[in-house]
């Protein structure tokens, strides 16, 4: 089930956010993730996010979070990835806006072919300023 972030679920959506960013980016330092927890953890119940709950178990097995028509990020459970709850999630937000953007670490190969695979073409590249990583501007239907 697809649902809107509630406070409670903080705890959770921290830690899938520090576990998948460790795992998916290999190439940045985790000190990085870590050193940036606190400052999200604060934001996050303020922005637009959206939970996928397991319906029988409660559990959190990912979630997407929104600023407009850009995703901030898409997180899933190492544990649950390629069962299609990102997916799942990217589908929702689809319903909600017409047109979606978001960037991607270059180097993060999985992503890139996951999000071509749900169609999103890459429109630009830039370098991140905090990490020093190109990154790739990708639009959905614009």
């Amino acid at each position: 089930m697809i649902r809107k972030f509630k406070n409670g679920d903080l705890a959770a959506v921290m830690q899938i956010w520090l576990d998948a960013n460790i795992d998916s980016h290999s190439f940045i330092s985790k000190d990085y993730w870590k050193n940036n927890f606190e400052p999200v953890k604060e934001m996050m119940p303020h922005a637009q996010v959206y939970v996928y709950e397991d319906d029988a178990s409660k559990q959190l097995y990912g979630f997407i979070g929104l600023t407009g028509n850009y995703i901030e990020g898409l997180f899933i459970r190492s544990n649950v990835r390629g069962l299609g709850f990102g997916r799942q999630l990217l589908e929702y937000v689809k319903s909600i806006e017409p047109n979606i953007k978001l960037s991607v670490y270059k180097k993060n190969v999985r992503a890139i072919r996951f999000y071509n695979r749900e169609g999103f073409v890459a429109v630009s590249e830039k370098i991140d300023n905090n990490t020093g990583e190109k990154e790739l501007l990708m639009a959905w239907n614009c």
